[in-house]
């Protein structure tokens, strides 16, 4: 397919294999209408009811959790990384066994992160979090972690970055990722897009967000031409993915941009700051196409889950439940706690009493905490098949508050006992 002659807003013939149908829209408590809704995401691996919260599985593993325990918590699918995968195995690997899906043996949805966050994040040196400290407009526009490398550098064609592993040289560009998420073979991709942080000056976010742009054409045009190539496959769904920053006018420009493109779906990204996650999802949603699903990257804390939802996402993810739980935390209605600590070591009672998960209907605390301090393995599993139900489930009933019309109370049911600070019911101090 020749890029010259290629019209990036003209649909494949095989995108309605793939859909999204709006079902209740959410309303104000004095009946007037707001972003957030309720959906079904339809892909050939089955429905994703929305909103909804998607597992992550950076490395084809929802960490220390089998895919069974996966589907048992209520995941209706996984998010996997194309950086991660292409370096280890490789995407080749992947291909031959199949896809994402039947390679990991998890048999619902799946989704690719373009590997954008990562070649980033890893190559300025701030490993897992981008630095969402605000500087003024003449800050830096080379943004790297104190007293680290920078392992990553952009330009016009794509990235080339050194892996964090061994140090050996790559590049991703789009065309490189679209074709390493199409050998992935998840039923959701995300276009390879450039993510500045926070510390980036102004002129250096308005210069990324057209490089964006012209990437995004770019990942098009070669998803088009993979899909036509690949005979057999099933197809994938490609999200573009919204930058911007904190600035309304670049955030609306990209929506208009991207949003008149051929794109399945929208991703909602970059640097931004907590007390401004609603504003600005809000501002995506007033300006993408209404008939196709949002993507916020990267958000679990339940405050952020429904100021997500309000201002019109409709799917989510984050590697928060199991990553706080390999450091013993877990979630309750009355906050989040650290089981390693001594007051556990005779807690009989369950993570959360009534909990339906596996770990809360067949072990106490007291044996958790003991698998943690003996180093078992066995406490990651437990606290984090628990972690993912709760987030799993608080995002269901989310949703069926929006179609029973008790969104809000039902949120400030959850966020007035989450954020309350206080002893939970066997009298431990929330660890906030």
């Amino acid at each position: 397919m020749s890029e010259k002659n290629f019209d990036p807003s003209a649909p494949h013939a095989r995108q309605d294999e793939f859909g999204f149908e709006v079902g209740t829209r959410l309303t104000a408590p004095d009946g007037s209408p707001m972003l957030g809704r309720t959906g079904v995401i339809r892909t050939p691996h089955g429905d994703v009811k929305t909103p909804a919260f998607i597992a992550v599985g950076t490395k084809a593993t929802v960490k220390a959790v089998t895919p069974v325990q996966v589907q048992e918590l209520g995941a209706q699918a996984v998010l996997s990384n194309a950086y991660h995968l292409y370096l280890q195995p490789g995407a080749d690997i992947l291909d031959e066994a199949g896809g994402l899906g039947k390679f990991m043996g998890w048999q619902g949805p799946t989704f690719t992160d373009s590997g954008g966050f990562q070649v980033m994040s890893l190559g300025s040196g701030f490993k897992k979090v981008i630095d969402m400290k605000s500087v003024d407009q003449s800050g830096p526009d080379d943004a790297v972690a104190p007293g680290k490398e920078r392992l990553a550098n952009v330009d016009e064609d794509g990235v080339w970055f050194k892996s964090h592993l061994d140090g050996t040289k790559h590049r991703f560009s789009p065309e490189i990722s679209m074709g390493v998420q199409h050998r992935i073979g998840a039923d959701i991709m995300f276009a390879f897009d450039e993510l500045t942080t926070l510390q980036n000056s102004r002129g250096y976010q308005v210069e990324s967000l057209e490089r964006t742009r012209r990437w995004a054409e770019r990942c098009i045009a070669e998803h088009f031409a993979l899909t036509d190539s690949r005979e057999g496959k099933e197809y994938q769904a490609l999200f573009g993915v919204i930058q911007g920053a904190q600035y309304e006018d670049l955030r609306r420009k990209a929506c208009q941009d991207l949003g008149a493109m051929a794109f399945d779906g929208f991703g909602i990204g970059g640097a931004l700051e907590k007390e401004n996650l609603g504003i600005i999802v809000g501002w995506c949603a007033e300006e993408l196409p209404e008939n196709k699903p949002r993507h916020l990257l990267g958000i679990s804390e339940p405050d952020d889950v429904f100021t997500a939802i309000e201002n019109g996402a409709d799917t989510f993810d984050c590697v928060s439940p199991t990553r706080v739980a390999r450091n013993s935390a877990f979630y309750t209605p009355w906050g989040r706690f650290n089981l390693s600590g001594a007051r556990y070591k005779r807690d009989f009672t369950p993570l959360v009493e009534g909990c339906e998960c596996y770990a809360c209907k067949n072990f106490t605390r007291a044996y958790i905490h003991h698998l943690y301090k003996a180093k078992e393995l066995l406490s990651h599993t437990l606290i984090s098949i628990h972690n993912e139900q709760f987030t799993v489930s608080l995002v269901e009933s989310a949703r069926q508050a929006i179609e029973d019309g008790t969104f809000f109370e039902l949120k400030d049911k959850v966020l007035s006992s989450y954020y309350a600070g206080e002893p939970d019911p066997q009298g431990q101090p929330a660890a906030l």
